[in-house]
């Protein structure tokens, strides 16, 4: 009898591949895990200093069991006879919102110009555009002030309407710019044909493809404006005061009341949070479109 001839099996180097990739995607999503919410802890620890007494808050180290309470929400919406902060939220409101509409208004044509029909040297047009933003701020406040204090525009939130609308103009132009650039020209072409204008064709036919670069856009505008202290800090006194100069008062001489602060960042917050997580599909979409060429 012919003895049988057994072949050793091959080694599963499928598998140990396999089995390495799988711990490698483990250990870069616990990693992410772990920054993700390294991130989110000082958004999170404000939140919860929010609900403590003045005292629990000011304690060191923290009293992270401290009893809940909703002192500093009532303080901060006046209840404890302070200022109430309506104006200052209406106000930020106000003026984020007009400058954003502004900034879309300018920039879509002039991205338009810059991105579809190019005009000469466009290339040196966005470099101007992009050094407008290499000057400090710090540099042109005193310049702003004299020129709002000789026209009689102190403390006046039409001054911090024309302001946001300035320093988020270039940024807006840069990224409708690369979100227009992916528009296709045929659909355009096909408009003109068809006897559309230039104002027809870029609210009926750029913006709608356009539409999530347009509102990530936007929502970046309107986030810088809401965020903006320094010009409303020196610009604005008790009229024309933003959410962020009303952060400011509660740093007293008296000391700092922290729960009541923690409180007010949570709810000055809350705006750009809420407009975010509803435009969050728009955004996510509008940046791809701008990143992906």
């Amino acid at each position: 009898m012919s003895a049988s001839t057994v072949t050793p099996a091959a080694p599963a180097s499928g598998d140990a591949t396999t089995r390495r990739a799988r711990r490698r995607s483990a250990a870069l999503g616990v990693a992410a895990w772990v920054v993700g919410i390294g991130f989110c802890l000082p958004a999170l620890w404000m939140l919860l200093t929010s609900f403590h007494a003045e005292a629990d808050a000011a304690t060191n180290p923290p009293s992270v069991a401290a009893a809940l309470t909703l002192d500093g929400y009532r303080t901060f919406f006046g209840g404890g006879g302070g200022p109430t902060p309506w104006p200052p939220l209406v106000n930020s409101l106000g003026a984020s919102f007009f400058s954003t509409v502004l900034v879309l208004l300018l920039a879509l044509p002039a991205a338009y110009a810059l991105s579809i029909r190019r005009v000469r040297k466009w290339t040196d047009v966005m470099f101007f555009f992009l050094s407008t933003k290499m000057l400090p701020v710090v540099a042109g406040l005193l310049p702003v002030y004299l020129f709002a204090k000789n026209a009689g525009l102190l403390d006046n939130i039409w001054l911090l309407v024309l302001l946001y609308t300035s320093m988020n103009l270039p940024i807006a132009v840069w990224m409708m710019q690369s979100f227009l650039a992916d528009v296709p020209v045929s659909i355009i072409e096909a408009a003109q044909v068809d006897g559309a204008r230039l104002p027809t064709v870029l609210r009926r036919v750029v913006a709608p493809v356009a539409g999530p670069g347009i509102a990530a856009t936007a929502l970046i505008c309107f986030i810088f404006s809401w965020n903006e202290l320094l010009f409303a800090r020196v610009l604005t006194g008790v009229v024309a005061g933003t959410a962020p100069v009303h952060l400011t008062t509660f740093v007293t001489s008296q000391g700092l009341f922290l729960a009541q602060l923690c409180a007010a960042s949570v709810v000055v917050s809350l705006p750009v949070l809420v407009a975010g997580y509803a435009a969050q599909d728009k955004l996510v979409q509008g940046l791809s479109l701008g990143a992906v060429k």
